[in-house]
């Protein structure tokens, strides 16, 4: 694991009981960055297109923006795993992979309380 990732994450409103609650919920509240941790939690390390596709309905430019951001925070690794033809793989760090407990929460949460859909005519 890199020094980066092994840095406490910055608190924007340090000092204050719901802080780390924020601070969270502003890094994995976004609408794919739960569903991108699922999905590497579940099936390992993925090249982009492959991520793409076990992420239904994500366009490349979110996938790829949320990858990076997802990056950032210390939560995602992006390993060149190929020059010809170009080819990369995403995997989760430590950081990211600690979140399973709280994405497998969110998902019996769901499970729970949440009903599917209606079907549109």
């Amino acid at each position: 694991m890199s020094d980066e990732a092994s840095e406490p994450l910055a608190v924007w409103c340090a000092g204050e009981e719901w802080c780390p609650i924020t601070t969270t919920a502003a890094i994995i509240g976004k609408k794919w960055h739960p569903v991108i941790v699922h999905r590497l939690l579940e099936n390992g390390p993925s090249g982009f297109n492959e991520l793409k596709e076990n992420v239904d309905g994500i366009s490349s430019k979110v996938l790829s923006d949320s990858l990076e951001d997802l990056q950032e925070h210390g939560l995602v690794d992006r390993e060149v795993v190929s020059e010809q033809p170009f080819r990369v793989q995403y995997s989760l760090t430590e950081r990211g992979a600690s979140l399973e407990s709280v994405i497998g929460e969110m998902a019996a949460w769901g499970k729970e309380y949440l009903r599917p859909a209606e079907s549109k005519p």
